[in-house]
């Protein structure tokens, strides 16, 4: 799956422009890193969502135990990679039908918080078990809410292309391509929000996750690399 943002929407990682900067490599522009995803995975699906970003998805390669869906409803776009061990109970509290599938169920808890109560994305996604990542715009407010599972089973990766847009791929090798080396692996266990102050880890909610280059000691379970530089998640 691949999900691609323009700067006009997200504020891109500081760390990643950095680890960029640093060892400065070959980049594309988001179109390309598009059209190269689309002609690699054929056949695939893609959604373009105007000047803000652009969605896409294919079942080539899948795994059986972290199948990609797509779901779109009221301006809500999402890409889900996995599987929930809990959706039956998440079925009944959202109110859901028995039919309702893993993005299904995202999108409507993502709703529910945004439109009925005052919740931080933190109190949706703690409920969330089992090995997933997911990628889900709202058009209406122009947000993103990106996830992936505390383990990190889902491989899920970020990085900015050479215009200046924020790319998210379960497939490094496709990033590599685009973002050159201001790329990393999406921490475990967190989640970015444009609207919500950027990367933040769900398990400690009232930590807000920076990446530093430099070794320290591990918080919040979220560690990863940019470019071989030990790059951990730190709280303010």
């Amino acid at each position: 799956m691949l999900g691609v943002f323009s700067g006009e929407v997200v504020e891109v990682p500081e760390e990643l422009v950095v680890a960029g900067s640093r060892t400065p490599s070959p980049k594309t522009r988001a179109a390309e890193l598009m059209n190269r995803f689309l002609g690699s995975s054929a056949p695939a699906v893609s959604i373009q969502l105007g000047y803000l970003g652009h969605l896409a998805y294919s079942h080539t390669n899948q795994s059986p135990f972290a199948p990609r869906m797509f779901a779109a409803k009221d301006e809500i776009y999402c890409l889900f990679e996995g599987v929930l061990t809990n959706l039956g109970s998440l079925r009944q509290q959202y109110g859901l039908s028995k039919s309702a599938n893993e993005v299904v169920l995202v999108m409507e808890a993502y709703k529910a918080l945004r439109d009925r109560a005052p919740y931080p994305p933190s109190f949706m996604l703690a409920h969330l078990s089992g090995n997933f990542a997911f990628v889900l715009f709202d058009k209406s407010t122009s947000s993103i809410l990106v996830a992936s599972d505390p383990d990190g089973r889902v491989p899920l990766f970020w990085g900015i292309t050479a215009d200046g847009c924020l790319a998210f791929a379960d497939d490094l090798d496709l990033l590599k391509g685009s973002c050159g080396k201001s790329l990393a692996p999406f921490p475990k266990g967190c989640y970015y929000s444009n609207a919500l102050g950027g990367l933040k880890s769900y398990e400690n909610p009232k930590h807000k996750v920076t990446a530093v280059l430099e070794n320290e000691e591990e918080v919040c379970g979220a560690t990863f690399k940019v470019e071989g530089s030990a790059v951990v998640a730190a709280t303010q």
